[in-house]
């Protein structure tokens, strides 16, 4: 009897966390955020996307009092977090009431119905924060509806002519221009960025990552405006010392505003950095550049402080990046 009554308990848990919503909801706090709601949309198989969104989403919520929802790659057989699950992202309907989205997804080819709420969103000109391998967030096959989301897209539809990384975020996936896994990454501050309120709090080096700069095209497009651009470092440690030669002459912009539009209708804003591993969030100054942008996104840009708390919430112990190397058999709830 005993043991019949361990496995109905466990068959019952087991439902309870099959059923439970495969997204994370975070109800904001007190904060100039109140009544603003951001959705975290994470999704890539190599820079942990799924631990950085999750740790930014906490901070925006219990420090800023924005609400937030983290969605993630589900296995849809089990229920759990799987960055290799590359066509389903469960919660984007979410997008409907966002203020502010922020991505960091990668090569995703999402079935028709959620990448409507992603065009959904865009096509009503609403802001986005894009992060490293969000400019090549998607891969959709040419015969299917948004086949022109994709990274390097070069069918009919001009304007989207390099996919959505081109013209959304400014950039679509080029090179790594520093050694992957090798050569880090340190923010300085570019010609013309000081002043704006994205970089309030921030000084050189104050933005750190171990993740590489990425290679882009000069200059980027549109009004894009460079705010940070990214010294190659000789190592993997906030002071190591940038690597002489090409790498750096000139330096590669790590950090950028721009606004888009699609077919023609209201312009949006859009910050992007090619930073934002989970690694990455260890820096104070790289949650602080996330944080204000989010601000800034949301059309809070009077509210962000220099010295506001961006301090991390809980225990965070980020995965270091690499493929196949995210934590197996979590659900949305386990990341509460």
């Amino acid at each position: 009897m005993r043991e019949l009554l361990v496995v109905a308990v466990a068959c019952l848990c087991a439902a309870v966390a099959r059923g439970a919503d495969p997204w994370l909801d975070l109800a904001g706090g007190a904060g100039p955020g109140k009544g603003k709601t951001v959705v975290l949309v994470s999704g890539d198989e190599e820079y942990r996307s799924e631990e950085a969104l999750t740790q930014l989403g906490k901070i925006l919520a219990a420090r800023h009092g924005f609400d937030c929802r983290v969605v993630y790659a589900i296995d849809p057989a089990t229920g759990t977090i799987d960055p290799d699950t590359n066509d389903n992202i469960p919660g984007l309907d979410a997008l409907a009431r966002a203020d502010v989205m922020v991505i960091a997804t990668r090569f995703r080819n999402l079935p028709d119905e959620q990448m409507r709420h992603v065009d959904a969103y865009l096509r009503a000109g609403k802001p986005v924060v894009g992060m490293r391998t969000a400019t090549h967030a998607f891969n959709v096959p040419g015969d299917r509806a948004f086949a022109h989301y994709g990274n390097g897209y070069s069918g009919p539809k001009q304007e989207w002519a390099d996919g959505f990384g081109r013209l959304v975020l400014g950039e679509k996936w080029i090179s790594h221009h520093g050694h992957h896994g090798k050569e880090s990454t340190r923010g300085v501050i570019a010609p013309g960025g000081a002043g704006h309120p994205i970089l309030r709090g921030i000084a050189d080096g104050d933005v750190w990552g171990p993740t590489d700069v990425y290679g882009v095209r000069l200059p980027l497009p549109g009004d894009s405006r460079p705010l940070l651009l990214g010294q190659v470092l000789d190592g993997m440690t906030p002071d190591a010392a940038p690597v002489k030669g090409p790498k750096n002459d000139p330096l590669m912009p790590i950090a950028w505003v721009k606004t888009y539009s699609i077919d023609g209708g209201t312009r949006g804003r859009v910050f992007t950095t090619t930073l934002g591993a989970a690694t990455d969030m260890v820096a104070a100054g790289s949650r602080r550049l996330l944080v204000n942008a989010c601000y800034w996104a949301a059309g809070l840009e009077d509210a962000i402080s220099p010295a506001s708390d961006v301090a991390l919430v809980g225990t965070f112990e980020p995965t270091a990046f690499g493929f196949k190397g995210a934590k197996k058999g979590l659900t949305p709830a386990d990341m509460r």
